[in-house]
């Protein structure tokens, strides 16, 4: 992997880490959007990994790289395996075209970071 790739990935869970801890403390805003999110992501009629993919994809289509990094790991955790990753990208790049291409590099080195790439 790239050095510079796997220090931006690095770079954007410290930051979302130290967001995650200083927003925690002094926003009911973002206590309520997390409280949300559990919301959104706990198993129902669709099952979390599930909700990841698609996840996986809306963050490719809106090129969110920080939302990448964590839709996929997130899915891993679940137990998503590297080609429905690769599927849930390709409907990303779909539902945003050329645009897409260029933000599925960046998934690629996620995939890499966390040694789901061959």
């Amino acid at each position: 992997m790239d050095p510079s790739a796997r220090e931006k990935i690095e770079e954007i869970i410290r930051l979302r880490k130290k967001a995650h801890s200083f927003y925690s403390k002094n926003s009911k805003v973002y206590e309520a959007f997390s409280e949300m999110e559990r919301r959104a992501y706990s198993d129902g009629a669709l099952p979390k990994k599930s909700k990841e993919l698609i996840a996986i994809g809306i963050s490719l289509a809106t090129n969110c790289e920080s939302c990448m990094e964590w839709h996929i790991k997130q899915a891993i955790d679940c137990g998503a395996v590297t080609d429905e990753i690769i599927e849930a990208i390709g409907v990303g790049i779909e539902m945003s075209g050329g645009p897409g291409t260029v933000a599925a590099r960046f998934a690629m080195n996620i995939l890499e970071f966390y040694g789901n790439l061959s």
